[in-house]
C-alpha cells in the first residue's frame, strides 16, 4: 500500500488498514533511507496524516518502528524464496544456497538495525514481536541438523559452530562495509566459506566432488 493512499483510508477504511498503512511507510523509510534519526513527524508527514494519528494506533514510537521492523524482515525473507531441503542433492551446493541468501538477508537488514543500536526498547520489541516463523539461523541450524541425521555429515558434526561462523561470516560482511564505508575488497567467496566449513564437518566416509580423498594414516 503506498503512502500516498493515506487521503483515501481516512474515513472510509478501518483502524486495521490505517495502522498497517502506517507501518508500511514506516517500513519502506526504514528500507530506503536507513532508521537512524527516523522521526514520527518524518513518518507522518510520509504517510499523509497528522502527528498525533499516529499514537491512535500505536502506545509509542518504539512500537511503531518494532512493527515496522518486523515487516522489513519478514519481507525479506520472504523475497528470498525457498531454501534447500536436507536430503535433497548436494550438501555443499544447498550450503552455498543458504550462505548466499543469508549475505542478501545480512545485506538488507543489518544497516536498518545498526541504525536502532541506540534504541534498545525497539529492539526488545522486535524480538517479542516474533509469531514464531523460522529466520534464516533458524532454518540453517536446522538443515544442518537434519544432514548430519541424515549421515550426510560427520556423525560428530559440530554442527552450532558451524552456524556460527556462517552467521558470523554475513555479519562480517556486512558491518566491515557499514564501518570502512565501502564494500571489503577482500571478502571471501561464498564457494571458499563452504569449502572451508565442509572440511571440518564433510562426512570423511565419501569425499565430496572435487576434492581430494584423505590420506590414511
Amino acid at each position: 500500500m503506498s503512502p500516498r493512499k493515506a487521503a483515501v483510508l481516512r474515513g472510509r477504511e478501518d483502524e486495521r488498514d490505517l495502522r498497517g498503512h502506517l507501518i508500511a511507510t514506516a517500513e519502506q523509510m526504514m528500507a530506503e533511507q536507513g532508521s537512524t534519526g527516523l522521526t514520527v513527524r518524518a513518518i507522518a508527514r510520509a504517510a499523509g496524516v497528522a502527528d498525533g494519528v499516529l499514537y491512535n494506533h500505536f502506545t509509542d514510537k518504539e512500537e511503531l518502528l518494532a512493527a515496522a521492523l518486523r515487516a522489513h524482515v519478514d519481507g525479506v525473507q520472504r523475497e528470498l524464496g525457498p531454501l534447500p531441503d536436507a536430503g535433497v542433492g548436494e550438501v555443499e551446493t544447498n550450503l552455498r544456497s543458504y550462505l548466499s541468501r543469508g549475505l542478501e538477508l545480512h545485506r538488507a537488514v543489518v544497516p536498518v538495525f545498526a541504525g536502532l543500536l541506540a534504541h534498545p526498547a525497539v529492539l526488545a520489541r522486535f524480538a517479542e514481536s516474533n509469531q514464531g516463523e523460522q529466520d534464516w539461523r533458524d532454518r540453517l541450524g536446522n538443515y544442518l541438523h537434519a544432514e548430519r541425521d541424515l549421515g550426510r555429515l560427520a556423525p560428530d558434526a559440530q554442527v552450532d559452530a558451524a552456524v556460527a561462523m556462517l552467521v558470523g561470516v554475513c555479519h562480517d560482511n556486512v558491518l566491515s562495509a557499514l564501518l570502512a564505508g565501502h564494500p571489503v575488497a577482500a571478502a571471501p567467496s561464498v564457494d571458499a566459506v563452504v569449502v572451508a566449513v565442509l572440511d571440518g564437518i564433510g562426512a570423511r566416509a565419501v569425499s565430496a566432488p572435487g576434492r581430494n580423498p584423505p590420506t590414511p594414516g
